[in-house]
């Protein structure tokens, strides 16, 4: 039997002890693991959580007796002294001396305390263990018992450094960040993506001092303040210390070990340091001149030690993907690959929205082929998907901005479902759990939920940033074997949208605050439920979207598409395509008094494009005043209904469909849906409206209307179902009443009525029953809600423009400026302009 030894019990200790116990034969290994800390190892990546409840047990990886189960010697409270690699021993703080025949240092990393004077005052405390909370908590209450407006000091702006100031400023005490680079997070973030973070760690009271190298610490025996130069001292109470890491490689320095200039073992890529039977994993080491201080590249050492001592030839890669997704304080943020363009090979490509907080960015090949990194701040909910096609070298959209922006305006994803990835594709970096792996589980194995698979697989349980991407497997393999499967919206909520509907109106909830304190979790929701709440508050109460503005997208928020440039696309609302001369005139002068370019759209409307966000409510008052209203081509609600001329000029037409088109129109203009909904109505059954590839669309036939629903064209065409044939004019307004808001009630967000029909169970059949039959006695309540909303409508544009705040102005570029963007750029197209394109 070999004896192996452990010294380190950490996270990447741990995971070797769980790789070792799952590859090696019974009785083969004999293996000691010592830890300096009093308990078993914990989740290091989660610590700050401790902060809000205190419970170590649920950051335990694993307890005692999962190492008394396998074999498995713990020795707590115990520092190992020595190391002699002559007699292959080693010798602990109590003087007792164990043999290995393979030693495994995975001793880690100790807080950096950076050498200033006065550092080792009371008050002054580092963020590594458990321990260092339980104290640093401990002085926050004394300090809170002897002095109200305590104030308090991180020093380091990394990602540890700001979770800590959250913490800090949640416990009551005034709360700054000192970093001594110029942004935050200068590791993963470049100077845009920082300023975001920045705006948002402010808006939550943290105070943020950059460029700052503290001089001196003040104070007698305790801390007084932090002195910067001889003019700047800030006043603090306490001060807490996240400025880095440093490998712990004192034993392997006094055995003789190589070891870096600047610390860390060396190891090669078979994690042997200069002595073949000793291994290091983890932050301790120095691999490709490089500490990694992520957990899944330390993950990844611990498999490759343990199949090297098997026997076998595993070799950690050249390249090491550092890619991270993180929730800070409340606060997406994401980066990977070549975040930063340090290897100058590609493009960048940006958008940022300084009234959300959102920052995306995303460096593609100067051949526009393959995507090379990207950072995100504010809304990280693509990173996943972004992630695979960086690693998997997958091709990307023509237009390569899609990836961020979606198709214009954020409507549809860019990429497929997760299920298109290769099998191969590693979705838990942390594990090293393939797709394939995490549908072979729910295809063959008959698991159907996500504790099961992690159970299973341990995919999710490092950092957790692939939960989402593995929840999306899960689901969609599900669904493709027919079983139903119940859809969240998201983390914060446990419900659905057609049970938040509900909720809402049952309860007459009319802000987010109050929706996701009564019935979510946390304070401030995401950028996925916020945006459905606002929707749901519109399907209801009619409210439009300048209500709620903070918690709308993009496109909602500013009442107007974004465009790949960041100018904007304004889109009056032309009713049935009938429009006179005069309005013409009108909006030809508007076009060339902004220098707009303009399109006739497929929906039989004219679209300006090239507008900047200052100009929209110039814009706006302009076709106001002609008698324009919104076209709400920016909303998820209905956007046009398409109309041949019909029976007023067309030969064969059998009825007026324009008049009609025109009429249906002005009754749902400004509803909001669960996806945008467009219609058509054709005078014949030559169908020059194309009304059957439309959400519902209308047809003149001998003896009445036919009505269809749930058609779209787009990326899966299709063509719409007959609902009901042969029937008036009052019988389909009545249906279509009723199956629009059925469809707002119980389909899913970002659902079009085509994969809404497909979903619900019994398809149209079923549908005809409830909006024809009253099968469920709905009628009277959808026709009742209907009528609800078309009495309630008003013009958001006019809204807008007749309540903008001066001092608070959304349609400003810079929020201390009412400047232009200056960094906006057109050629010529055709006599017309057009963005100038990336290189």
């Amino acid at each position: 039997m070999k004896t192996i030894l452990v010294i380190g019990n950490g996270m990447v200790g741990y995971k070797f002890c769980e790789k070792l116990m799952a590859k090696a034969k019974s009785g083969y290994y004999k293996v000691i693991v010592f830890g300096e800390e009093p308990r078993p190892a914990y989740d290091r990546v989660h610590l700050s959580e401790y902060f809000s409840d205190q419970n170590a047990e649920r950051l335990s990886m694993a307890p005692r007796s999962w190492y008394e189960e396998n074999n498995i010697e713990l020795i707590t409270n115990e520092r190992v002294t020595d190391i002699h690699r002559a007699s292959k021993t080693i010798t602990t703080i109590s003087d007792k001396e164990y043999t290995y025949d393979y030693l495994i240092l995975a001793t880690g990393s100790s807080a950096f305390v950076p050498p200033i004077s006065g550092i080792e005052k009371k008050g002054v405390f580092v963020y590594r263990t458990i321990e260092d909370l339980d104290a640093t908590m401990s002085y926050v209450e004394e300090i809170k018992k002897n002095k109200p407006n305590g104030k308090a000091a991180i020093l380091g702006g990394g990602l540890l450094g700001l979770e800590a100031g959250k913490a800090i400023i949640d416990m009551g005490l005034k709360t700054s960040v000192v970093e001594f680079a110029p942004r935050l997070m200068p590791r993963q973030l470049d100077g845009d993506a920082s300023k975001v973070l920045q705006r948002k760690l402010e808006d939550l009271g943290i105070d943020i001092l950059l460029n700052k190298g503290t001089q001196n610490i003040e104070g007698q025996d305790s801390i007084t303040g932090m002195k910067f130069s001889e003019e700047e001292t800030l006043p603090v109470d306490m001060l807490l210390v996240s400025a880095g890491i440093r490998p712990r490689d004192e034993l392997a320095k006094t055995c003789g070990l190589d070891v870096g200039t600047r610390g860390g073992i060396v190891v090669t890529n078979d994690m042997k340091t200069s002595d073949d039977s000793i291994y290091a994993i983890g932050e301790c080491a120095l691999l490709n001149h490089m500490i990694y201080g992520l957990v899944a590249p330390g993950y990844d050492m611990a498999g490759v030690a343990v199949d090297q001592i098997l026997g076998g030839d595993a070799l950690m890669p050249t390249a090491i993907d550092m890619s991270t997704k993180l929730k800070l304080s409340g606060i997406d943020v994401a980066s990977f690959g070549d975040a930063l363009n340090e290897a100058k090979e590609s493009e960048s490509i940006v958008y940022e929205n300084k009234f959300q907080g959102i920052y995306k960015k995303i460096n593609v090949s100067k051949d526009g082929k393959k995507l090379l990194g990207g950072i995100l701040v504010g809304d990280a909910s693509d990173y996943n998907m972004l992630h695979q096609i960086f690693l998997n070298g997958m091709a990307i959209p023509e237009n390569p901005e899609d990836l961020i922006l979606g198709a214009r305006g954020g409507e549809e994803a860019s990429f497929g479902s997760a299920l298109d990835l290769p099998d191969s594709a590693v979705v838990c970096s942390c594990e090293a759990v393939t797709k394939g792996a995490i549908c072979c589980k729910v295809n063959d194995e008959g698991m159907t939920t996500l504790k099961e698979v992690a159970a299973a697989t341990k995919a999710t349980t490092g950092c957790g940033g692939c939960k989402p991407m593995v929840t999306d497997l899960i689901n969609e393999s599900l669904k493709a074997q027919g079983v139903t499967v119940k859809e969240t919206v998201c983390d914060h909520f446990d419900y659905s949208r057609q049970e938040l509907y509900d909720i809402v109106k049952l309860k007459g909830i009319k802000t987010f605050d109050e929706l996701i304190s009564s019935h979510g979790k946390g304070k401030l929701g995401c950028e996925t439920c916020k945006p459905v709440a606002a929707s749901l508050f519109a399907s209801i109460y009619a409210d439009t979207g300048n209500d709620h503005n903070v918690i709308q997208d993009s496109n909602d928020k500013f009442l107007a598409n974004i465009q790949r440039n960041g100018t904007y696309s304004v889109v009056p609302r032309v009713a049935g395509g009938e429009i006179t001369p005069e309005q013409l005139i009108v909006l030809g002068q508007i076009g060339k008094k902004y220098d707009l370019y303009t399109k006739i759209t497929g929906g039989a409307r004219i679209d300006f494009f090239g507008a900047e966000l200052h100009e929209l409510p110039l814009i706006w008052k302009d076709l106001i005043d002609a008698g324009f209203e919104s076209g709400h081509a920016y909303g998820k609600s209905l956007r046009t209904v398409k109309s041949c001329v019909g029976s007023t000029w067309c030969r064969y037409g059998m009825d007026e469909s324009v008049s009609f088109a025109i009429e249906i129109e002005n009754r749902y203009k400004g509803l909001r849906s669960p996806h945008k909904i467009k219609g058509g109505v054709s005078g014949c059954i030559r169908e020059c409206a194309e009304a059957r590839g439309k959400d519902f669309g209308i047809i003149a036939v001998e003896g009445g209307w036919n009505l269809y629903i749930g058609g779209n064209g787009g990326a899966t065409p299709r063509h719409a179902q007959l609902l009901a044939e042969k029937i008036t004019n009052e019988e389909v307004i009545r249906y279509t009443d009723r199956f629009l808001m059925y469809y707002i009630k119980t389909a899913g967000p970002l659902v079009r009525t085509a994969a809404w029909l497909d979903k619900i169970e019994g398809g149209i059949e079923h549908v005809k029953d409830v909006v024809i039959n009253d099968s469920l006695g709905l009628c009277e309540q959808l026709d009742n809600d209907m009528a609800g909303l078309v009495d309630a409508y008003k013009c958001e544009w006019k809204e807008a423009i007749e309540n903008i705040d001066e001092q608070n102005n959304r349609f400003a570029h810079f929020v201390n400026s009412n400047e232009s963007d200056e960094t906006i750029e057109f050629v010529s197209l055709r006599d017309q302009k057009m963005p100038k394109l990336w290189a």
